[in-house]
């Protein structure tokens, strides 16, 4: 077992802190490590030694700063297979998910390292008469990054290295449950070399995050998770006069028209369902069959979930592991029994199974759910868990008028050979990431991550264009030579 510690200036330390949380394997339920909770002393002490490092940071020049996310590049890639391995043994997915996760998260440090292109400003020339006109982007200075569990590897580099690229510093609170992804990330950097102070790491749970968005030394604020959190942060972090971006929850609904490829529709919507055990915002979570493709989609659906193979995530057969917590498969069990009691059918029943040499494990196999109520829990809330449930339209007018209904606004998506129902959906579907017979509409690093609604609050999302806009403030200048 290892004790994780803060990163602050450049060294690990030990917190003051009485108060310790253990990290444990969802598969195993055993403790693999512990955390340290910060002190408002630890957070305004890290935010002086990024203002200090900030001042220096800022005035190297951006070709220079993109050299040492090349190099942080090199060593993702020549540590690959251990951090996924170490990222599987605290989150609970499969070897092959933390491996894709941390493949998506290299591509954004690629991306970052356009910056000398991507951050520049603009000019013309005599705006009238001898007098000329320039925007240039400038750092914001010291900027924080709150990320979740369920992605420990890849969120944190949807901000890190536009942040530091664009010449901020960078302070990281990961998430409590899956700490050891973030140390690997902050540990290589500080193998790179990278100078001390620009990156630093904290532990903590909402006295840290409020103690970071209220110190006066901040200036951005980024959160991915839950909705309620995510609205929470957002409210505080603008009362605080805070640049803020805040990713929330999801209830992601997918529709399968009569004339969708059933087959590859099936196993496509399965793994956006119950990939990484359903913990992600952009999984489906409700699936709206059209006309005729009620029987035929159900049929081979109800096949799929049911033959999916539940595991230890380090087993390379394994095509979904445990839930992160027991108190999050209660949570979805709940939603289970809250359905069957507003008249929904369960024709797949995850619950009450484990895995062979694994008992303690947060188990929740995939479940299906028939004749959801539409103005039910399970058709409004999130249910964040190997959980799909299934309604049913009489024609595509109705399935938007359903996925406009909720209050989320992640993803939607669309299964047909219709060209022109295509364009309807995504021109009519209110949601920030549209997939056509795409079951995980996740953008490319190099374009911004979509999200409207319930699901994100803010202006400029992460990754791309966006992420190089977020991280930087623009400077206006307007002037005039006289001749001498």
């Amino acid at each position: 077992m290892t004790h994780t510690q803060h990163y602050i200036g450049g060294t690990w330390q030990s917190s003051k802190s009485d108060t310790i949380l253990p990290v444990t394997n969802p598969a195993t339920g055993g403790t693999i490590s512990c955390i340290p909770m910060a002190s408002r002393t630890e957070v305004g002490r890290a935010v002086s030694v990024a203002h200090e490092a900030f001042l220096q940071w800022r005035r190297i020049p951006v070709s220079e700063r993109i050299q040492y996310l090349f190099a942080f590049r090199e060593k993702l890639n020549t540590h690959f297979e251990e951090i996924a391995r170490s990222l599987t043994e605290e989150c609970g997915k499969t070897l092959s998910e933390s491996r894709g996760e941390l493949r998506r998260g290299i591509e954004n440090v690629e991306v970052a390292c356009g910056a000398p292109s991507l951050m520049q400003g603009y000019n013309n020339e005599d705006i009238s008469r001898g007098i000329d006109e320039h925007i240039i982007r400038q750092p914001l200075g010291v900027v924080v990054a709150i990320t979740p569990f369920n992605f420990p590897g890849m969120i944190p580099l949807w901000f890190l290295p536009y942040a530091i690229a664009t010449g901020n510093c960078f302070i990281l609170k990961p998430s409590e449950k899956t700490p050891q992804t973030a140390a690997w990330l902050i540990r290589l950097l500080d193998e790179v070399g990278l100078p001390l102070g620009v990156v630093q790491m904290l532990h903590g749970d909402k006295e840290v995050v409020d103690a970071l968005i209220e110190h006066p030394g901040t200036r951005a604020i980024s959160f991915v998770g839950s909705t309620p959190i995510a609205r929470y942060i957002y409210a505080k972090a603008a009362e605080h006069g805070k640049r803020v971006q805040c990713q929330g929850g999801a209830n992601n609904v997918v529709v399968i028209l009569e004339d969708a490829e059933i087959d590859s529709a099936t196993e496509i919507i399965a793994e956006s369902a119950f990939g990484c055990a359903g913990q992600r915002c952009l999984a489906n979570r409700l699936a709206v069959t059209v006309g005729k493709s009620r029987e035929t989609f159900t049929d081979a659906i109800v096949a799929v979930t049911r033959s999916r193979k539940v595991g230890y995530g380090l087993h390379e057969t394994t095509e979904m592991g445990p839930m992160i917590t027991p108190e999050s498969r209660g949570d979805i069990e709940q939603f289970i029994k809250t359905s069957e009691k507003e008249g929904a059918r369960i024709i797949v029943d995850g619950r009450g199974k484990t895995v062979d040499g694994f008992q303690d494990g947060n188990w929740l196999f995939p479940t299906l759910i028939d004749n959801i109520n539409p103005s039910g829990k399970l058709a409004k809330t999130e249910a964040f868990g190997p959980l799909l449930g299934l309604l049913h339209a009489d024609d595509l007018d109705q399935a938007i008028k359903f996925v406009n209904s909720q209050s989320y606004g992640n993803m939607a998506c669309l299964f047909t050979t219709s060209g022109a129902a295509a364009r309807k959906f995504r021109y009519e579907a209110e949601a920030g990431n549209i997939g056509i017979n795409v079951g995980v509409a996740a953008p490319m690093a190099f374009y911004p991550f979509g999200g409207s609604k319930d699901s994100f609050f803010g202006t400029l999302h992460a990754e791309g264009k966006h992420g190089f806009e977020f991280y930087t403030q623009t400077k206006h200048i307007v002037e005039r030579w006289p001749n001498s």
